[in-house]
């Protein structure tokens, strides 16, 4: 029973060390005759075609306003009456806000019955200094209460007037922010105010740039929140100070906003010229492969394999990015007019691997996209 065991382990020993010695051959053969080659990689393409774009510099700026200030109480009192709506327009000088004067206009009538009855003696007092009856000290002193009571009433009347909140200038109202009857310290706010045409787009460049920048200079602004609109201005003043933190230099541009719809504190899109016009290669994004020691493509070519035969492939190509705009990433070194540059399915590719080309769907490659959500 137990040579019976002996001689079936043998055997099956001798079986499987057969069969594995004829899948070695079988293996070695398939190498050697190149059998084992994985399936071409299924990618698209996109010929490289010379262009020319504008050197422009692309940042994000911020909207604010030419005037903008929060309307606020000058002195204490109570709020009596409310003369505007929020976000309504207002012309400079309107009245907004009438505070309690009733103890101010008190005091004026009894400051001015003050006044005249000075003036009275003040005018007696001349007549009587001239004919030499009094002397020149009770005439100086009647000037000098005269003169106090017209001081006097005209304090009050600025009490009076600096109780009733006008706009400073003409714009655009936010929330209310008080109530009828609301008691107010001196500084509570009322309401914003804004002047939104024309406003300004601050935004910062390096400092590399900064040469290149003039007041007068044209400037597109646009903004998703203002359904897409593009605006042009000019740029309005530069700032005299670099920020030590990012050595970048705030620019300030001025452009119309007749309908009102860019508010302060807005993000927009600054697009400034920076320099001349330059020639690059233009690519979808999606092409690029970027990494730590530099960005490269994969351009499809014929290569040779190892048993000689020629098949479509590719070889890494490394390549200078300079700006994007869109869809697309300008190339300004690395690539030749007519290169066939892999524009989707390189992350699974590697320098010579076979590819098989099908652009019946491509990448996008718009120079100025506008999504649905937009």
């Amino acid at each position: 029973m137990a040579k019976r065991m002996i001689l079936m382990l043998v055997a099956a020993a001798l079986l499987v060390g057969a069969l594995g010695y004829f899948k070695l051959r079988q293996v070695q053969a398939a190498v050697k005759g190149g059998a084992f080659q994985p399936p071409p990689a299924a990618v698209t393409t996109i010929v490289a075609k010379q262009e020319t774009w504008p050197s422009t510099l692309s940042v994000v700026g911020t909207t604010a306003p030419v005037h903008g200030v929060t309307v606020s109480a000058d002195l204490p009192g109570t709020v009596d009456t409310i003369t505007f709506d929020s976000g309504k327009f207002v012309h400079e000088g309107d009245v907004l806000v009438q505070l309690d004067t009733r103890q101010e206009r008190a005091q004026l009538a009894a400051m001015e019955a003050q006044r005249d009855l000075a003036k009275i003696n003040y005018d007696r007092m001349r007549q009587l200094v001239n004919g030499g009856v009094i002397s020149r000290m009770d005439y100086d002193k009647s000037t000098a209460e005269q003169r106090q009571t017209e001081a006097n009433v005209g304090e009050i009347k600025a009490t009076i007037q600096r109780k009733t909140i006008r706009a400073p200038f003409s714009g655009i109202l936010g929330i209310r922010q008080v109530n009828l009857g609301q008691y107010m310290s001196a500084g509570t706010a009322i309401v914003s105010l804004q002047a939104l045409n024309p406003i300004y787009a601050n935004f910062n460049v390096p400092q590399q740039v900064m040469s290149q920048m003039r007041p007068g200079q044209n400037v597109k602004i646009s903004t998703d929140g203002a359904s897409g609109h593009e605006y042009s201005g000019r740029v309005n003043a530069l700032e005299s100070t670099v920020d030590e933190s990012t050595r970048n230099v705030q620019v300030q541009a001025t452009l119309a906003n007749p309908e009102n719809k860019l508010r302060p504190g807005m993000f927009v899109q600054v697009e400034v010229g920076v320099g001349a016009q330059r020639s690059l290669f233009p690519l979808p994004a999606s092409a690029i492969n970027y990494a730590p020691f530099g960005d490269s493509v994969y351009i499809v070519t014929d290569l040779k394999g190892p048993d000689g035969k020629t098949y479509r492939g590719v070889r890494q190509q490394f390549v200078k990015i300079a700006g994007a705009r869109g869809d697309q990433v300008g190339i300004v070194s690395g690539l030749n007019q007519g290169d066939e540059v892999v524009t989707s399915g390189a992350f699974k590719l590697r320098n010579g691997a076979a590819v098989a080309v099908n652009n019946k769907i491509q990448p996008g490659n718009n120079p100025s996209p506008k999504p649905e959500d937009n």
